[in-house]
């Protein structure tokens, strides 16, 4: 790993308004050892300095002119014009070597466009927002990158004091430390992604992940937690994976269901855009999940329950829902650009559905399993196997399938690691 002694750091925000707390940033990055690179967002006004790179080199990758963005509207349109402008000149930026690591600031405006600026950049490059919304329901899981970086600004709305100080520092110091020690993500072997849901839940990761290694591929496994089916999605459309292992579901029923446990509403359909093949599952799509320290929801007041830990619980889906979710699960794969294998374990779908268990609903799971039948059609290859998904038929029938692809060229074949 190479550290960088002295990084670069891209500090996005409107110096119109955000003068001294931008003119504090610079420094505070100087102070830990960076350089900040400054780029003006600002649309009506001028910052008391000179950036780096100023609101008409934003409006020009926008294809446009700073008059033209300030009068084309109203604030949103405006924003939304030096967002594009913004990401485009970043990603130029980066692609040239000009810059290590991102800074951006902002209420609700800029941290609208951080995010498209972040959405911009390869993953393992630092990514900083600083944001008066940060961890908000405002932000939808759709516009997160994978490798997303957020404080709270507390004290941020108007000025420099001591507690947007305090953040403000620990923003620049995370940042340079980010990209001092960052290390990119190695392309010597074939990606795989993998979706699960922790290890209790959905067991077959600790099976397939070393039998891919084995093959030569590197494996990546995502936890479908919301978040982690997220940036799964967010790599993929980025045709960042060979090959993609979706054999957690759950994220897209919740979407469906309600829930805001939930990866958005392309979830399952960036990879097909894109062109991977898939192998699918419907792990764990029974279940909705909710914060465990709310209320349970009134819809679910009487269904089969599990609470996995103060933060999140879950309750299975009605029959209905479930049949729902099965020909929406179909809809979205039969649009895929690439080859698709769905596999369906008629004999359980996660670990507490099982006889016993809290969340065992044999009606439920058979409403699911009739309507994926009938839903999937080809050129998906539906694989039904009379076993539960953490089963060792279950696995053989998943590696079978990518072996399979391997042979026939449609994943790449794997390789020896190199040193790490």
């Amino acid at each position: 790993m190479t550290k960088l002694a002295h990084p670069r750091i891209l500090v996005i925000g409107t110096g119109d308004t955000k003068a001294d707390e931008l003119r504090f940033i610079g420094d505070c990055i100087a102070a830990a050892g960076g350089e900040a690179i400054m780029m003006d967002v600002s649309v009506l006004g001028d910052p008391p300095y000179s950036p780096h790179h100023d609101k008409h080199a934003v409006a020009q990758a926008a294809e446009t002119t700073i008059d033209k963005i300030a009068e084309s509207g109203d604030e949103n349109s405006a924003m939304s014009l030096m967002a594009l402008g913004a990401k485009r000149l970043a990603r130029r930026l980066y692609d040239s070597g000009d810059f290590d690591g991102m800074l951006a600031i902002g209420g609700t405006m800029g941290t609208d466009l951080a995010l498209d600026v972040a959405q911009a950049l390869p993953i393992g490059v630092p990514k900083f927002v600083i944001s008066t919304i940060a961890y908000s329901h405002l932000v939808p899981p759709e516009r997160i990158a994978a490798d997303l970086m957020m404080i709270l600004w507390a004290g941020g709305l108007y000025g420099l004091n001591s507690t947007c100080k305090s953040v403000l520092s620990q923003g620049c110091g995370a940042v340079v430390g980010a990209a001092r020690s960052a290390m990119k993500p190695r392309s010597d072997r074939p990606v795989v992604a993998m979706t699960s849901l922790g290890k209790s839940c959905l067991s077959y990761m600790v099976e397939l992940k070393p039998a891919l290694e084995q093959r030569g591929c590197e494996v990546v496994v995502f936890h479908t937690t919301g978040m982690g089916g997220r940036a799964m999605e967010s790599i993929a459309a980025k045709e960042g994976f060979a090959a993609i292992l979706d054999l957690s579901l759950q994220e897209v029923a919740n979407q469906l269901t309600g829930s805001v446990v939930n990866s958005g509403a392309d979830r399952l359909e960036n990879a097909g855009k894109a062109g991977i093949p898939q192998i699918v599952a419907p792990g764990a799509i029974d279940m909705v999940d909710f914060p465990a320290w709310l209320p349970t929801p009134k819809e679910l007041l009487e269904r089969p329950y599990h609470a996995h830990n103060r933060l999140l619980a879950s309750a299975t889906s009605r029959p209905d829902d479930r049949r729902r979710i099965a020909r929406a699960i179909a809809d979205k794969l039969a649009s895929a650009q690439a080859p698709v294998a769905f596999v369906l374990p008629t004999g359980g779908i996660q670990q507490w559905d099982r006889e016993g268990e809290a969340l065992h609903d044999p009606e439920g799971l058979a409403a699911f399993v009739g309507e994926m039948r009938s839903a999937i059609k080809p050129p998906v290859e539906l694989h039904e196997i009379n076993d539960h998904i953490n089963s060792a038929a279950f696995n053989a029938i998943v590696l079978g399938i990518f072996d399979r692809w391997v042979k026939a060229g449609i994943v790449p074949a794997g390789r020896a690691s190199v040193a790490a």
